[in-house]
């Protein structure tokens, strides 16, 4: 048979395919079996791939990533559609596509037609579907989580499923079977979680929003968050929207600015919409009153708290 697996959920993408793989017999002798194809490959290393006959085995798995990303010339996607019925029925061919292909395109057809092939689409999970991911993962994995808790992990973490599966392990590991998974248990295990807080602090002072800042600022206290460290993370913090900011006004999109500064796309994006309530000069100055603060606490001139309160004070007055 031939799978078509594309979109964005990668992640699932290779679930699907493991559990496709398990059934095909002992893994240290598919693995023998396998044979991994990227990009624009030419039909003869694909024949070659998919005609040989498996060694002590009943299937070869031959898996093509990104084939039709690729944009191949019409004379091959002519050929290829010829020889896919023509399978030897010992292969399992699969594309994995990480972009959703449209809904017309000829070889999902052939797909839909042909008793031998299999297409499936796998979009990235949003709202409260990812929520209902979120609680489904736990589950799976005999754990509990609160439907608040579910949310805020979701929304943390945003549509990167393999980071949350990493994430729900810990908290399941965590919490136990017997336990449920609370906010604060989010709070305290997720570096997502913790930053989401910054991100919402920073927010705060960006708006001007004095009150929301305070209280923020307190609830941290409260915690027992270390001073010094929360006035690390609003640096920082400041620190990344200057340099998001500069490439904003060089006209780059979060998307290219995730990868020109190698940070997860979810964090870009939050800190591009946060970049547009500054202009580049404000950030600057901003960053320059943090370095000033930093030395006065090194210097025994002022104290932490009372500088981060001072802070808060200075950015929301209007």
């Amino acid at each position: 048979m031939f799978y078509i697996f594309h979109g964005q959920d990668t992640h699932s993408q290779k679930e699907t395919l493991a559990k496709l793989t398990a059934k095909l017999g002992d893994p240290a002798m598919l693995e023998l079996n396998t044979t991994q194809l990227e990009g624009a490959v030419s039909l003869a290393d694909l024949h070659h791939a998919c005609d040989a006959m498996p060694f002590l085995a009943k299937a070869r798995l031959v898996i093509v990533n990104n084939l039709f990303a690729a944009k191949p010339n019409a004379a091959f996607l002519k050929e290829l559609a010829d020889y896919l019925p023509r399978l030897p029925e010992t292969t399992r061919l699969v594309f994995l596509e990480s972009s959703s292909l449209p809904g017309n395109h000829r070889f999902l057809k052939l797909a839909e037609k042909d008793k031998t092939g299999y297409a499936k689409r796998f979009d990235l999970p949003e709202g409260g579907a990812l929520d209902r991911w979120v609680k489904q993962r736990v589950a799976e994995k005999n754990g509990r989580i609160s439907a608040h808790a579910a949310h805020i992990l979701a929304a943390n973490v945003g549509s990167d499923l393999g980071i949350l599966e990493n994430e729900i392990e810990k908290l399941v590991l965590y919490k136990g079977r017997e336990e449920t998974i609370e906010v604060k248990d989010v709070g305290l295990l997720s570096p997502y979680a913790a930053e989401a807080s910054i991100f919402e602090l920073v927010d705060a002072l960006g708006n001007r929003d004095g009150k929301k800042t305070a209280v923020l600022l307190q609830q941290k206290f409260s915690e027992g968050t270390d001073p010094f460290y929360l006035f690390a993370m609003i640096a920082r913090q400041f620190r990344l929207m200057i340099q998001v900011k500069e490439l904003a006004d060089n006209e780059q999109r979060p998307p290219a600015i995730s990868k020109q500064l190698k940070m997860h796309s979810f964090v870009a994006g939050k800190l591009y919409r946060q970049a547009q309530q500054f202009s580049l000069p404000q950030l600057e100055q901003i960053y320059h009153h943090l370095l000033e603060i930093d030395v006065g606490v090194k210097t025994g001139q002022n104290d932490m708290i009372t500088a981060l309160n001072l802070l808060a004070a200075a950015l929301t007055t209007p």
